[in-house]
């Protein structure tokens, strides 16, 4: 809120108490298991200003929320396992907890994952596919549909790299995630 002379100054002390409040509630609700109230917690701490700021706290909410199916929560859960933000660096973690997120259909984890699989099939890294060039082009190519910034640029990318039946079995899985039959390299 931007005061000014012509803000009355209980508007800035009500603004404040009503801020408070409504923190107050989210951390009730988050408390009674409320899988959206703990998402929003574990946002108000990671994106808090200062020494309010606490990442540790903000992992602890997206985890509870996360263990609840909030794809959001999982998503940021995984990046900051990723990160080692507020916890330990741990890649492992955060690729289950993106893959978790990817799999509900989160056009950001899809993203990601599909950039995960392609850096594993550049380096010549085993992940838990057989073939991460499609499986990245798969990931890269749903959160394409759905808009995602830069997905269908990478999505290209990936391709280059692949032969005509790589790319036609990268669609096909794709195809199969959209009608919810997950092929055998995605089943875990």
């Amino acid at each position: 809120m931007v005061t000014t002379m012509d803000t009355p100054w209980h508007w800035r002390f009500f603004s404040r108490s009503s801020e408070k409040s409504r923190l107050k509630a989210t951390r009730t609700r988050a408390d009674q298991g409320d899988a959206e109230a703990q998402f929003a917690l574990g946002l108000e701490y990671v994106t808090a200003k200062g020494r309010l700021q606490d990442m540790a706290q903000g992992a602890y909410w997206y985890r509870k929320a996360a263990e609840q199916n909030h794809p959001l929560a999982q998503f940021n859960l995984g990046l900051m396992h990723a990160n080692g933000e507020g916890l330990p660096q741990d890649d492992a973690e955060a690729a289950r907890w993106i893959r978790k997120a990817a799999q509900q259909g989160d056009a950001g984890a899809q993203f990601n994952l599909g950039m995960r699989y392609h850096r594993a099939s550049v380096w010549g890294l085993q992940l838990d596919a057989l073939e991460p060039k499609i499986e990245a082009y798969k990931w890269l190519q749903l959160a394409g549909a759905q808009g995602y910034k830069g997905s269908v640029e990478a999505c290209e990318r990936v391709s280059l790299g692949m032969t005509r039946e790589e790319v036609a079995e990268g669609r096909q899985r794709a195809a199969a995630f959209v009608a919810g039959k997950p092929v055998a390299a995605e089943a875990q």
